[in-house]
């Protein structure tokens, strides 16, 4: 089986690093992107299976890398993180087709589990 791939964009480099640390201990090839330009070109480079994406980013912000996530490849799974009290942009983004969102501070424990669920829930199901 294929590693899956995890792109972490988040402005903010301690997060990269911890969602990366946790992600490859995990089996998975991991690439990290700090602003939507970076993450837009690892989207087409790598195509991630999965990008956990930070809503407020400086420059392009979330929703807009999310569209052009969906815009390139509409297969890759999206997962919000957002702070508290953004409900209007989690509704958006959920309109574009993000999957689900986390609120900071989250718990990583409870983010592996959902990526892990996206990511091997799937192609479990299809080797049974």
């Amino acid at each position: 089986m294929k590693n899956n791939k995890v792109l972490i964009v988040d402005d903010q480099n301690g997060i990269r690093i911890l969602l990366m640390e946790v992600f490859n201990s995990d089996g998975y090839s991991t690439y990290q992107a700090a602003n939507g330009k970076a993450a837009l070109d690892i989207v087409r480079a790598e195509a991630p299976d999965l990008v956990l994406l930070d809503m407020k980013i400086p420059g392009m912000d979330g929703l807009e890398i999310l569209k052009h996530i969906k815009a390139i490849n509409p297969e890759i799974k999206v997962i919000m993180m957002t702070a508290y009290g953004e409900l209007d942009m989690i509704k958006e983004a959920t309109k574009l087709g993000a999957l689900m969102h986390f609120t900071k501070p989250f718990d990583i424990d409870e983010m592996r589990v959902a990526v892990n669920m996206h990511l091997r829930g799937s192609s479990a199901d299809r080797l049974h």
